[in-house]
């Protein structure tokens, strides 16, 4: 049982972190161009070889 008053604060924190973490990549814009990245894959911007 005293595992539990570590353990529940330790889970909520770690949540939390990730909460913040993900808000933080919404606001700076990370997912504004989901299509953009699956699509540069196919385009040929490099030169020949040598």
């Amino acid at each position: 049982m005293s595992v539990l008053v570590f353990m529940v604060p330790l889970a909520i924190a770690l949540g939390l972190i990730g909460l913040a973490g993900f808000l933080w990549a919404l606001h700076n814009g990370q997912f504004d161009d989901p299509d953009g990245s699956a699509s540069r894959i196919l385009l040929d911007d490099d030169g020949p070889l040598p």
